[in-house]
């Protein structure tokens, strides 16, 4: 059996930085690439608290999500990656914002390090 993927794209989330798509949906799932706390306008990365990020994050991944002609709401599973696991807290409460009811399944991990030195990078894979 033969298993389409269709490639996701979007002008409201940052452009790949590699060789990678934003998202990939296959089947009734979609596959939205890890995404840092960039500015889709203006390439730069959000200054400030790590809350700060994760909201930019989960606007970027709300973007991507649209244009697989889905959302947040059926988000099933989230990765959280951290440099820090300090940032955990202020994270999490930001990351609340998002799931007020039904919350995905997720991991949080601390890693050595992330693409442009980011402090967080969040992927999530959800039904279309």
């Amino acid at each position: 059996m033969h298993l389409q993927r269709i490639e996701v794209s979007t002008v409201d989330a940052p452009k790949a930085i590699g060789p990678y798509s934003q998202g990939i949906i296959a089947g009734n799932m979609v596959f939205v690439s890890g995404q840092l706390p960039i500015n889709p306008i203006t390439g730069e990365m959000v200054e400030g608290d790590i809350g700060a990020m994760t909201r930019q994050i989960f606007d970027n991944l709300s973007a991507i999500l649209h244009a697989a002609e889905t959302s947040l709401e059926r988000a099933v599973k989230v990765t959280v990656f951290l440099a820090d696991m300090n940032d955990f807290q202020a994270m999490n409460e930001a990351y609340a914002e998002f799931f007020p009811l039904h919350p995905p399944a997720r991991s949080t991990i601390q890693v050595a390090r992330l693409p442009r030195d980011a402090r967080v990078e969040i992927e999530l894979i959800a039904a279309i």
